[in-house]
C-alpha cells in the first residue's frame, strides 16, 4: 500500500511569523496563499503545511496520487481502497469526506494519539 506524498501539517497561530521562521530554515513557499490562511513550504523533498485557524496542533498528511512535488503519479490506490484495507485491520477511521470517486479524505489516529490525514485530490486510475 502506497500512501503517496508525505508532509507534516501544522496548525499555526500566526501564518506570517511561521512563514518567516521556516524561510529562515531554508524553506520556500511552494503552494497555498496567505489570503486563504495556508501555505505549503518546501525544502528539497521536505514539505511542511502551515494552516492558520483550521485546526490545532500537528498532523501527518499523506496524499495518494501525488509525488513530493504535488505532481500526479500514474496509477495509484484510491483512498477508499486504502480506507477499506485499514478498516479490515481494525484501524478506526474518522472525519471521512468525499463521495464514491474523485477527491476524498479520512483520518486515522496512531496509538499515541497522533492524527494522520489521508487526503486524495483527484480520481484514481487503477
Amino acid at each position: 500500500m502506497s500512501l503517496g506524498a508525505f508532509s507534516v501539517s501544522l496548525g499555526v497561530k500566526d501564518l506570517k511569523k511561521s512563514k518567516a521562521f521556516y524561510e529562515n530554515l531554508g524553506f520556500e513557499t511552494f503552494a497555498g496563499t496567505e489570503e486563504h490562511n495556508h501555505l505549503i513550504m518546501k525544502q528539497g523533498d521536505t514539505l511542511i503545511g502551515l494552516f492558520q485557524g483550521m485546526f490545532d496542533g500537528a498532523l501527518l498528511t499523506f496524499n495518494p496520487g501525488w509525488d513530493q512535488s504535488a505532481k500526479n503519479v500514474g496509477s495509484f490506490e484510491d483512498v477508499r481502497k486504502i480506507k477499506a484495507r485499514l478498516t479490515e485491520k481494525g484501524i478506526a477511521v474518522s472525519q471521512e469526506q468525499g463521495g464514491n470517486d474523485g477527491p476524498a479524505s479520512f483520518v486515522v489516529t496512531d496509538p499515541d494519539g497522533f492524527p494522520i490525514l489521508i487526503d486524495q485530490h483527484r480520481a484514481a486510475s487503477d
